[in-house]
């Protein structure tokens, strides 16, 4: 009887409008973000940063950034593991040619670069859609790992052929390297992921999100009625490459510290990143944490339950894994395309109408 919009007297547009209309989930949210900010810091250790915090703060990033592309905007992408490799790679660039700026400016700067090259890869969205477009995406993908190994300046002429990132701070506290403390980089790929959520989340509810949502349901309509596909079209790839290239920057910097770009970055990281957006929901930023906190936290139950509880051998826990995520395709893109984030709104219209069944 708590989740009731009974005595919510809004009397503004804003009010009305707000993210949160019900004091409840605005309770839950400060209160999720309370916990995330001031308790799990001071209780994590490695394994829980390494093995379940890092990896699903940075794929967040990238699937709210791969969301705003597909979800929202409705431009077929296939290339995402490319334009993370390209926010790496820009990080190590930054990081070893400026050693005394905060990495702050350093992954800032990795997601404008990858901007930059998402709107030259997001040209010809012009012209092509669609399965087409998809094509397109995947040549970049192909090129871009092609192009970060052939060329030995990207990996500043290393004879391994990978790139290491060496020890920088923020504020005198180490980010990147061996000795970082686990709560340091935890706290640090949290403020990216808060402050992106706010970001896409205010853009997607503005007058830019109407457009990528207009070019999304009937480009043609859209163009009729003044919106600028140009504009609308290589806006959405350049934010969406922005987050893309934080989370390629992060997930190089501070959680693997050392990677080789056809392993870290290839095409099975591009159709990681999109199968978080088809089950956690295409067009909504909650999708993108849901679907990015299913695909982390599976393989850690199914290792949990499988090897450690039941004995099962390594690789039959490696194949139901991959059993389970294309079974749940399946069945969302057939049964609810829009995921897990439809669920749980379905979940909350039923609270707030119970026990009354309509």
């Amino acid at each position: 009887m708590f989740y009731r919009e009974a005595g919510e007297f809004r009397t503004t547009y804003k009010e009305d409008s707000q993210t949160f209309p019900i004091r409840f989930d605005r309770w839950r949210y400060y209160f999720v973000l309370f916990v995330a900010v001031c308790v799990i810091p001071f209780m994590v250790n490695d394994y829980w940063v390494n093995s379940i915090f890092l990896p699903f703060l940075i794929y967040a990033i990238a699937a709210i950034g791969l969301n705003i592309l597909v979800g929202y905007c409705g431009q077929v992408s296939l290339g995402t593991g490319g334009f993370m490799a390209v926010g790496a790679y820009a990080c190590y660039k930054l990081m070893t040619a400026f050693p005394d700026v905060s990495m702050f400016i350093h992954v800032i700067l990795a997601g404008v670069i990858t901007a930059g090259v998402g709107m030259l890869f997001g040209l010809p969205s012009l012209r092509i859609k669609g399965f087409y477009l998809a094509v397109a995406t995947l040549a970049a993908q192909f090129f871009l790992v092609w192009l970060f190994n052939r060329v030995p300046w990207f990996y500043n002429y290393s004879a391994s052929g990978q790139i290491n990132a060496p020890e920088r701070d923020t504020f005198g506290i180490l980010i990147t390297g061996p000795n970082t403390e686990a709560w340091a980089t935890y706290l640090f790929c949290l403020i990216f992921t808060v402050v992106s959520a706010i970001i896409a989340r205010n853009l997607t509810r503005g007058s830019v999100g109407r457009k990528w949502m207009a070019i999304r349901d009937m480009d043609i309509a859209a163009e009729i009625i003044g919106v600028n596909p140009l504009t609308a079209k290589l806006s959405a790839f350049a934010v969406s490459s922005f987050f893309v290239g934080i989370a390629g920057a992060l997930f190089f910097s501070v959680y693997l510290g050392a990677v080789e770009v056809g392993e870290a970055f290839g095409i099975n990281k591009s159709f990681l990143v999109l199968f978080m957006i088809i089950i956690g929901g295409l067009g909504s930023i909650f999708g993108s944490f849901a679907g990015a906190a299913f695909l982390v936290l599976l393989p850690v139950a199914l290792k949990v339950v499988g090897v450690d509880w039941l004995g099962w051998p390594t690789d039959i826990v490696a194949h139901l894994q991959l059993v389970i995520v294309g079974a749940l395709i399946i069945v969302f893109l057939i049964a609810e395309p829009h995921g897990i984030a439809q669920l749980w709104r379905v979940t909350k219209e039923k609270l707030r109408l119970w026990p009354f069944p309509h």
